[in-house]
C-alpha cells in the first residue's frame, strides 16, 4: 500500500517490515493487524488493516515518531 502524508510517500513495498501485531482471530470483525515499517531514510510508519468493527475498518498508513515506534515495539 502507498499513501502520501505531508508530501512524503509511505510505501509498504519499499520499506522494511520491523514487527507485526495481531488482535483477534482471522475473520473476527473486531480483529486487526498492525505492522511497523521503517523506510530507507529512517522514517517509520504503521500499516493497519482489520475487520469492519475494528480500529482499522479500512487499510491505512499512519506515520509514527521514533519514540512512539519504540513504545509500540515494547508492547509487541
Amino acid at each position: 500500500m502507498k499513501k502520501v502524508i505531508c508530501k512524503v510517500e509511505y510505501d509498504t513495498d519499499a520499506a522494511e517490515l520491523v514487527a507485526k501485531k495481531t488482535s483477534g482471530a482471522f475473520g473476527d470483525p473486531a480483529g486487526y493487524e498492525e505492522c511497523l515499517y521503517k523506510m530507507p531514510d529512517g522514517k517509520q510508519f504503521i500499516y493497519g488493516v482489520g475487520g469492519a468493527d475494528s480500529v482499522y475498518p479500512e487499510e491505512t498508513i499512519k506515520r509514527i515518531s521514533a519514540a512512539k515506534a519504540d513504545e509500540w515495539l515494547a508492547q509487541a
